[in-house]
């Protein structure tokens, strides 16, 4: 679950208590909104974050809506 929080504050910029709970609401609920973000760079933090994951063996997902 670091993982998660450590994604959250350094690809989406999130405080670390704001990332707590993002992580906390995907934990109970299974999704939570990230952030509103221009299509381009949803696509791109949505990229970095999948390849980040992948390189460290997370199967993270992520999703661009």
């Amino acid at each position: 679950m670091e993982f998660v929080v450590d994604v959250l504050v350094s690809i989406f910029n999130k405080s670390h208590d704001e990332a707590e709970m993002i992580m906390q609401t995907v934990h109970e609920q299974g999704s939570s909104v990230v952030g509103t973000y221009t299509y381009d760079i949803a696509v791109s933090r949505t990229n970095l974050t999948i390849q980040i994951a992948r390189k460290q063996g997370f199967p993270l997902r992520v999703e661009v809506e």
